[in-house]
């Protein structure tokens, strides 16, 4: 019996630590989301309440001189008098997210509740009117004082009411998901007012380490562990503005590797230190390896096993297939980076193997020719080669025919066409999507280019390859960047339209952008100025100050975009003769030289004296000066 109740107070001193452990760490995640958003704020005061009682609770189990037990036993009630407060004040923004905001009485309530809790604060603090503190040679017992009772009817009636605004809650949401959440959050919502409630008042001294109470004790831990994690499910949608797709990972992923870390290590440290000797060592010297060994394990095993966890818990109701190819979408794709760098090594291996001292591939898929990588020094003229436009016409032409590569010669360079097998496959309607120079030594290029098996060959097939897949890339880019700024239906908008009732009319959505999404579809509409999906499925083709430039038919929706955009790039242009050195015309030169002219970044760079970081810092700045002026002629135009 004496073994029995040794681990049973070793499991309840794990428990109550990893109670602490919990409450902790989903306060401190909370506090990572947006704290604008009323459920957001009030579920991160009911998570302090309870982290703060834990925390003391778990010092009390530490066995502290009394003094210190004292002392925790009254900072405890921090938590557990403000508990009933915080908990009504949940409910209220519960309620209030599905569109019955509070007409003044449940303000008022929240207000007095916390008086309250402050009240039952301050007596604890002071005096021994709520509790009594028992102090005994051995041990603190803490008993019920004369105004505990009172305590009690505040407790029960702040989380009847509670939880009766919960029910009103889940009864006014509108779709069977939103339901379904509010009816999750409903069985757990209590817990964490249940959990930190001061039973061992009501109890006779030295009850509570009986073995029927230690039983009790540690059932109950488990339930509310259990429970914490429940409730924390639900009440992470609330305020969010990424899908719940991305909410259930994140949080899947927080408690995997945090919480449960934490749990592991705990309860590794708490049974081996009982332990006397384990494999020959003594316990506290075999309790150090022991955390590390299971940390690593636990970190191994969550590697191994999140797919199957996120299939279960995530994507149990979608496409396998098509979650797979998601997840491993990054990868598979390069970025433009990558790709640059393996062209060069490639280019690198070619001239290692003609024994040349000079190679370079360009690319031909912009407006006008670029050097994607070059190894070595010649007398090359890069500028003149690039607006050579008749050469790039003639290499262009050389047929491909089947089996070899032809080339022609261009001063002592040979240059070879590089084709697209996405464009034509290897017929004469192959698309040239770049040129391979190569310091001209014929008879070898001859040779290796002709033999069906030459190394050559598969070298000029790699750089094909990447240079294909590089511009394939480029293009997904353009596309996504022209897109997702499109996507306005975000997850805080979902909300509303899960859980808002419409007493008299149907909820509409702000006419006037948010300034952030204002912002992206700027930065989509000024990098596709000139062609694309992100200025010509543009969002911002419905706004006032671009309908108000159609209103004549004189203008397509496109063009009376590019309108609004260079009239509000116009008027950020100073006074005076243009200045490409003057600090006052950096947001302006920026944004005519990479937009209206179409410039790359490393020409703007280097015309503006600057670093291409601080040109991408200057360029955003640049483009929020536009947005804010489009936001404030669309306000102005919309009153």
């Amino acid at each position: 019996m004496n073994i029995l109740t040794t681990l049973l107070l070793t499991v309840n001193e794990t428990l109550t630590a990893g109670n602490a452990i919990i409450a902790v760490s989903l306060l401190l995640f909370n506090l990572t989301r947006n704290l604008n958003n009323r459920v957001a704020k009030s579920s991160a005061v009911v998570l302090a309440c309870v982290a703060v009682a834990y925390v003391a609770d778990a010092f009390i189990s530490l066995e502290p001189d009394n003094p210190a037990h004292e002392i925790a036993s009254r900072l405890q009630w921090i938590g557990i008098a403000f508990v009933p407060a915080a908990m009504y004040h949940l409910s209220d923004a519960l309620l209030a997210t599905t569109g019955l905001p509070s007409r003044g009485r449940r303000k008022r309530a929240i207000r007095l509740l916390y008086l309250a809790g402050a009240a039952f604060l301050l007596s604890v603090a002071f005096s021994d009117s709520v509790i009594l503190v028992l102090a005994a040679p051995e041990m603190v017992n803490i008993q019920a004082g004369p105004a505990f009772f009172v305590y009690l009817l505040y407790f029960l009636l702040a989380n009847a009411f509670a939880f009766f605004n919960v029910q009103r809650a889940r009864k006014r949401c509108l779709t069977p998901a939103s339901a379904r959440r509010m009816a999750y959050l409903q069985v757990a919502f209590l817990t964490p007012a249940l959990g930190i409630f001061p039973y061992s008042v009501l109890l006779k001294p030295g009850d509570e380490f009986t073995l029927f109470g230690l039983l009790v004790i540690n059932t109950a831990n488990i339930i509310i562990i259990l429970m914490l994690f429940f409730l924390s499910y639900p009440l992470y949608f609330f305020g969010s503005d990424r899908p719940d797709r991305l909410v259930k990972k994140q949080l899947l992923d927080f408690l995997l590797r945090g919480p449960a870390t934490g749990l592991i290590a705990l309860a590794v440290v708490n049974f081996t230190a009982q332990a006397t000797r384990v494999l020959s060592l003594p316990g506290d010297a075999f309790t150090p390896p022991a955390v590390v060994a299971a940390v690593l394990l636990w970190q191994w095993f969550v590697s191994l096993a999140s797919p199957y966890f996120e299939k279960f818990f995530i994507y149990r109701d979608e496409d396998a297939e098509q979650i797979t190819k998601l997840q491993t979408l990054s990868d598979r794709v390069l970025t433009h980076t990558d790709l640059s760098q393996l062209i060069m090594a490639t280019t690198e291996s070619i001239c290692d193997y003609l024994r040349i001292e000079t190679a370079f591939v360009i690319s031909l898929a912009g407006a006008l020719p670029e050097f994607v990588s070059r190894v070595g020094a010649s007398d090359l003229d890069e500028s003149n080669f690039l607006h050579d436009s008749e050469l790039v016409r003639q290499v262009s032409r050389l047929p491909a025919e089947s089996g070899r590569h032809l080339y022609m010669e261009w001063g002592e360079f040979a240059l070879v066409p590089l084709r697209s097998s996405r464009a034509g496959g290897n017929g004469e309607r192959a698309l040239t999507i770049g040129l391979l120079g190569l310091l001209n030594n014929q008879a070898r290029i001859r040779d290796e280019l002709s033999a069906s098996g030459g190394n050559l060959r598969a070298f000029v097939s790699r750089v094909e390859t990447s240079l294909d897949d590089m511009h394939l890339q480029a293009e997904m880019y353009n596309l996504l960047e022209g897109l997702l700024p499109q996507f306005r239906m975000t997850r805080s908008r979902a909300v509303q339209v899960e859980y808002r009732q419409s007493d008299a009319h149907p909820s509409r959505f702000n006419a006037l952008p948010d300034r952030d999404e204002l912002f992206e579809q700027v930065r989509a509409a000024l990098r596709h100025y000139w062609g694309g999906s992100g200025i010509a499925q543009s969002n911002m083709i419905m706004m006032r100050s671009v309908q108000s430039r159609m209103q004549n038919g004189e203008d397509t929706p496109v063009n009376a975009l590019r309108k609004l955009l260079r009239e509000a790039i116009d008027s950020l242009k100073p006074e005076g003769e243009r200045n490409l050195m003057s600090p006052e015309w950096t947001l302006y030169n920026i944004l005519q030289l990479r937009f209206l002219e179409n410039r790359k970044v490393r020409e703007v760079a280097r015309r503006l004296s600057m670093s291409e970081a601080d040109l991408y810092r200057k360029q955003r700045v640049a483009i929020l000066a536009v947005t804010d002026l489009i936001l404030k002629q669309e306000l102005a135009l919309s009153e």
